[in-house]
């Protein structure tokens, strides 16, 4: 019964995005069968240029509001953005220095939600930044909220933790020493002791 449901669910979204008219869509995004003229497959990359092996996908409610938000937080750059039809976003990609991360309105209806319609979260999105103090300062500006002051952590780095708008967390830090991870364990045991 569940598969029935979730294949009806992914049925309803293909119908949904094709009733978009999205043409922006880069080809990578889509299966060689959406496309008459796609490229051979020899042609596409495997994992799309500028892409890592792990991507960080969000949900948010009032994702165009968050995309704002990340751009005077951290300096993120739109990449594109899929609304529907009535005006949610079902894809947005955007980059925050050499890394890519995606975003979408909450679907309810398709278990899509955010981390402040399930209570919190259990996930940091951690970014490692030349100037933590002045990245800090800069999301606090535009609306974070701090939920570990930066410090100089006992692991090498400047470091702390921030809560967005809508519910991710992310972590801020730059690297000040290196330590072997016999000088990170007895660190943490002298930090964890008092």
């Amino acid at each position: 019964m569940q598969r029935a449901v979730r294949d009806e669910r992914v049925r309803s979204s293909r119908v949904c995005v094709s009733d978009c008219n999205v043409v922006a869509a880069p080809a990578h995004s889509m299966k060689s069968t959406d496309l008459a003229s796609s490229p051979s497959k020899s042609a596409v990359k495997p994992v799309p240029e500028g892409t890592h092996t792990i991507t960080p996908y969000l949900v948010c409610a009032a994702a165009a509001d968050a995309i704002e938000f990340y751009k005077k937080a951290f300096g993120a750059t739109e990449e594109m953005r899929v609304p529907s039809p009535d005006g949610k976003l079902l894809h947005a990609s955007l980059r925050i220095g050499d890394s890519r991360f995606m975003l979408n309105d909450e679907f309810p209806e398709m278990d899509a939600l955010g981390p402040r319609a399930r209570q919190g979260t259990s996930v940091t999105l951690h970014l490692s930044v030349d100037d933590a103090d002045a990245w800090f300062a800069r999301a606090v500006d535009a609306g974070a909220t701090v939920k570990m002051p930066l410090e100089d952590a006992f692991w090498g780095d400047r470091y702390g933790l921030l809560e967005d708008p809508y519910g991710h967390q992310w972590s801020i830090a730059t690297h000040l020493r290196d330590l072997t991870p016999e000088e990170v364990r007895a660190a943490a045991k002298t930090a964890c002791a008092g």
